[in-house]
């Protein structure tokens, strides 16, 4: 009845905004804005950058359906007077409802009407109406837009044109002649400061007007910010852009003449100081820095008379009873060194070198005139310690293919400036109980899943290796090395592993672009303590045994009483029979013994201990300038090696060996391989609330060596909430093959997706995918050609899916719902691989947190 009810209302809304006239709320005497058409000397204008100059845009539309201004006209212009209007329209309607409900209901009933109507109001759009002064606005912007670029004879006219056939609708045209452009003559320069003529003349080259060129103001105001951010990283201190230089034009160009060419002339005046009602003049000089005193736990009204004081490397350190840090510690986090000269970015550095460490808070730094100097600068850096420790505290609730609910804790303890080098301590621990229908749970507990781990994590703000590196990464890219240990210990998921982790890693960062990890040693020890349970768990694997053991006449003891192999009793040695040419009719080369055979290797291989000694490197790149900025691309390569380090100890050492032949360490092969890895991203602004996304993802992980295959944890899968969405996680691949296994993964990927994002109203906002890609086994040890990566013939089987999605963005992070369909589905025979299964019972549903890329 429920279902019935919100059907009814959801299909009563649609109808009610489907059948609202647009142009209710339009006068007659008025025009809906419905386009804005732009002509430059007759052809059109599509450049947002000069769409959007435009003073009165049309109503935002989705998908061509002005959602936001029917919803807008759904609403009672005056609801309180409409509600009064109606409850008064039939004599008795006041007092029958006051009887029924109560004077006090009813009016709040009012309240609940004008309320709705306010809501309508405000999440949907008013009727943009054609303004003429707003259009004669727009005039004087493009005219003004088309002289910053050069066209100073340029000419703006416009026009208002009815829609035909739609009553009370129009357009706004605008018609822009430009005329020749100006271009620039000699540049020559007029600079107060011998100082800064010095200087400027270092940097001459570079300059960004140059004679020639087409008129441009951006490129006059890019010349200022050049000019300036040579200067003050140059030694001249309160250097003042916008007073102090400017660009003359020597002789009168907004008219036509013959050449249209313009002389410029860059003149950089001295600074000027007022002095009660008068102006001083202050020539620009080149200052350095005399003094740099660092105020170590700096609290507001400390005196420096009350502190005592220490020298190292030229710096003096205030402190006040005991020197927490070690002084170089300090000293390394500040750039402004004493007898260098005044650098504005030796101070940002310095804000950013202190920000790292993660033990004081956002530093101040002041400069002061040394006494009797007119170009010498002290330095006072003020640091406030953070608290000694911190603790920290998150939970989580979870739905995965594994577990129906899970819900998660983890903590962290961090202890700052542990060997007083400004180093932090972090411990953490983190558990999660969760219910599943699939684990074994003879107590018939509800929470019968549980994972729990911890990780120690020490960080030092520097570069710890072999060898000095800070010629190659100095202090400025914030080197950090970071050590940890970790652990996990799973029980009733998958195997029950058990997992031990060691990482030695450097972090670099040469410009807020750029980013470079090292991982001189990440080792992982990954131990099943249950692999008894393996058919259990990988049920679609246990179910092609089971239906291949029905076949056969073998042992009836291998069978349960329902004729199921027994697990593992009975799937082990129906395995090893049929592996051994025991069985009748199960001979190699027939698909039945394959698919034993394909099913017990994958067996052994997600069933046995992993060692993974491995290196990797990353380099990653983000053009990105802030959350506001949505035209910006990201890049990340990976590199990783694995095995290397313990097959050149093996040339010293005899290590072990299996009846494969392979090494052994500890009991358990070490795996060995290659892996690389490249994903790039690219956003791009299309339009006032549109933006379009890319991303492209290249992996593929060779073994060799002491190795036939990548270990399950180093693998990739497909399919998911971020991946392709119209395929459930591990779900699609390897190749053409249909899910055959419940976790299907692979050493090879490739993944394209596209999606256009919109807002719809409000918070509210949508997105239309598509998502292609699959993952392929290639030079390893799997042979089932539908699963293989044979060339570019096997891109025919990368699948497609398709859909859209709804988010709602609460600022700090946005809750997604994607629903997608399966359109090129490679499982499929080829006639039958497009639209199968595009229709919402096929489709799959994710929700995740924030975007997908």
């Amino acid at each position: 009845m429920k279902t019935l009810i919100t059907k009814i209302a959801v299909i009563f809304l649609i109808l009610s905004i489907a059948s609202c006239n647009a142009v209710k709320r339009v006068n007659d005497d008025q025009l809906l804005l419905t386009k804005n058409n732009i002509y430059v000397n007759g052809e059109k204008e599509s450049r947002e950058a000069v769409r959007n100059l435009i003073s009165q845009q049309p109503n935002s539309s989705l998908l061509g359906f002005n959602l936001k201004l029917h919803i807008y006209n759904l609403a009672t212009p005056k609801s309180d007077s409409a509600f009064q209007a109606w409850l008064h329209r039939k004599e008795k309607r006041e007092k029958r409802l006051d009887r029924l409900l109560s004077k006090k209901q009813v009016k709040e009933l009012g309240n609940s009407v004008s309320g709705f109507n306010n809501w309508l109001k405000e999440t949907g759009e008013a009727p943009v109406i054609i303004n003429t002064e707003k259009t004669k606005k727009s005039r004087e912007r493009l005219k003004l837009y088309y002289n910053s670029k050069g066209f100073f004879n340029n000419k703006v006219a416009y026009s208002i044109d009815t829609v035909p056939k739609k009553k009370k609708r129009g357009e706004v045209r605008y018609d822009i002649t430009t005329g020749k452009p100006y271009f620039l003559d000699s540049i020559t320069k007029n600079i107060d400061s011998r100082d800064i003529d010095s200087i400027y003349s270092i940097y001459d080259s570079r300059m960004l007007i140059k004679q020639g060129e087409q008129f441009d103001l951006s490129r006059f105001e890019a010349e200022r910010e050049r000019i300036n951010s040579i200067l003050i990283n140059s030694g001249i201190y309160q250097f003042q852009p916008n007073s102090s230089i400017r660009f003359n034009i020597l002789r009168d160009t907004l008219v036509a003449n013959e050449d249209y060419k313009m002389p410029v002339e860059i003149e950089i005046d001295n600074r000027y100081e007022r002095t009660g009602d008068s102006l001083k003049e202050i020539p620009y000089k080149v200052h350095r820095i005399k003094n740099v005193n660092i105020f170590a736990d700096y609290t507001f009204g400390m005196q420096r008379d009350s502190l005592d004081s220490i020298t190292y490397n030229n710096f003096t350190i205030y402190y006040k009873d005991k020197l927490r840090y070690k002084p170089k510690a300090l000293t390394d986090a500040i750039a402004i060194a004493p007898g260098n000269l005044y650098r504005e970015i030796d101070r940002t550095r310095t804000y950013s070198q202190i920000s790292s460490l993660n033990t004081f808070k956002y530093p101040n730094i002041e400069y002061l005139y040394n006494k009797d100097t007119d170009d010498q600068l002290n330095t006072n850096i003020y640091l406030t310690h953070r608290s000694k420790f911190s603790l920290g505290l998150n939970t989580d609730i979870s739905h995965s293919n594994i577990q129906d609910i899970g819900i998660s804790f983890s903590t962290s303890l961090i202890s700052r400036n542990v060997f007083r080098g400004a180093e932090t301590l972090e411990v953490s621990a983190r558990g999660t109980v969760g219910s599943s229908r699939e684990a074994s749970n003879p107590h018939d507990r509800f929470f019968n899943l549980s994972e729990f781990g911890g990780d120690i994590r020490l960080n030092f703000p520097r570069i710890f290796f072999l060898f000095d590196t800070s010629k190659y990464i100095p202090k400025y890219m914030l080197p950090e090395t970071r050590i940890s240990l970790g652990s996990s210990f799973q029980k009733n998921i998958g195997l029950d592993k058990q997992s031990f982790n060691t990482i030695l890693r450097y972090n670099w960062t040469p410009s807020y672009q750029r980013k470079h990890t090292f991982e001189l040693m990440n080792i992982e020890f990954i131990r099943n303590l249950n692999v008894d349970r393996y058919f259990r768990v990988y049920q679609n694997s246990y179910g092609r045994l089971n239906d291949i053991a029905r076949e056969y006449e073998t042992d009836p003891s291998y069978f349960d009483d329902e004729g199921n192999l027994r697990i593992p009793e009975g799937t082990d040695e129906f395995t090893g029979d049929a592996l051994a040419g025991n069985i009748s009719g199960l001979s190699p080369g027939t698909d039945d013994f394959s698919t034993i055979s394909s099913i017990d290797e994958r067996r052994r291989r997600l069933s046995a201990n992993n060692l993974i000694f491995a290196s990797n490197f990353t380099f990653s790149k983000n053009t990105r300038r802030g959350a506001g900025d949505n035209t910006f691309s990201q890049f990340k390569v990976k590199l990783e090696t694995a095995g290397n380090f313990l097959s050149a100890v093996s040339s010293f050492i005899e290590f072990y060996k299996n009846e494969e032949g392979k090494k052994m360490v500890f009991d358990v092969q070490y795996s060995q391989y290659v892996k690389t890895e490249l994903d790039f991203i690219k956003h791009w602004q299309v339009s006032r609330d549109g933006i379009l996304a890319f991303r492209s993802f290249f992996g593929f992980a060779i073994p060799y060596g002491n190795a036939t295959n990548i270990p399950f944890s180093r693998s990739y899968f497909a399919g998911g909430t971020n991946d392709n969405r119209a395929w459930q996680a591990y779900s699609l691949g390897p190749g053409r093959t249909d899910a055959l296994n419940d976790f299907n993964e692979a050493n090879l990927k490739i993944a394209l997706n596209l999606e256009y994002r919109f807002n719809i109203m409000g918070s509210l906002n949508g997105a239309l995918f598509a998502d292609v890609g699959n993952i392929w086994n290639a030079l390893d040890d799997v042979t089932d050609k539908e699963a293989v990566f044979t060339g570019f013939s096997s891109l025919k089987d990368t699948a497609l899916g398709t859909g859209f999605g709804l988010r709602y963005d609460f600022g700090f992070f946005v809750i997604r719902l994607d629903t997608g369909f399966k359109t090129y589905n490679p499982s499929e025979r080829m006639s039958r691989r497009w639209f199968r299964d595009y229709n919402f019972s096929n489709a799959v549903y994710n929700i995740g947190i924030n975007y997908p890329f």
